[in-house]
């Protein structure tokens, strides 16, 4: 196992709990797709995926139809985004966790496919509590795709062969082995330990406090 120089976290169900319902959201977002699109292709994808993929298909016949599509659907995300935040909370963990990376040398980052003003109004500070804080409207490409973890870990100075890349969600694992870090899952978000260890990650914990004893045991990072 290489040397870890860096951890860069999920947000939403990682570092904090903010119980967006992502069945609520496909749902009021494939209301509004019918008044635009009948019948709605079938398209099993993520939320912001979905809504581009839906907004092309419009374009095609009338771009600013799709620009319509795509505004109003992206109105109704961030809606629902900021509500959940409102009612969120960072887990008791995390703030200890990432001051006691920061003393021991080990550099962090947090990116999130939440929208920058959610994550703000649960965390004003979101920029101060990590070397580095990317939401999807930072990159031209949100995880999995690598481009956002890539990006973050350019900004704080660290290759992805010697980072850590920690999420709830088998996306977050993804995002890490398609840009070479190492893996880690936690089971604070809509994921159980078993079903994160489907997707091969190099760690699976209950919570990133538990994580991070097991990284301690491993002699991977320094409990400062």
């Amino acid at each position: 196992m290489k040397k870890i120089e860096a951890i860069i976290f999920d947000f939403d169900g990682t570092l904090a709990e903010l119980n967006i319902d992502f069945d609520e959201m496909k749902k009021r977002l494939k209301a509004l797709g019918s008044a635009f699109l009948h019948p709605l292709p079938e398209n099993d994808v993520p939320a912001l995926e979905w809504v581009d993929f839906i907004a092309d298909c419009l374009s095609e016949d009338d771009p600013d139809l799709g620009k319509e599509f795509h505004t109003r659907c992206r109105f109704l995300i961030i809606t629902m985004e900021v509500e959940a935040a409102r009612n969120g909370k960072l887990f008791p963990f995390t703030c200890d966790i990432l001051n006691g990376l920061r003393d021991s040398g080990i550099k962090t980052g947090i990116i999130t496919r939440n929208t920058a003003s959610a994550v703000r109004e649960l965390v004003p500070e979101i920029n101060d509590i990590s070397g580095c804080f990317l939401s999807r409207e930072d990159v031209q490409n949100v995880k999995p795709h690598p481009e956002h973890l890539f990006k973050a870990l350019e900004k704080i100075g660290v290759d992805a062969s010697n980072a850590l890349m920690v999420g709830d969600h088998p996306m977050d694992i993804e995002t890490g082995k398609r840009a070479g870090a190492m893996t880690a899952g936690v089971a604070t978000g809509r994921m159980s330990v078993e079903e994160l260890q489907k997707a091969d990650p190099d760690f699976v914990a209950a919570n990133c406090a538990e994580l991070m004893q097991l990284l301690e045991k491993e002699g991977l990072v320094i409990n400062s």
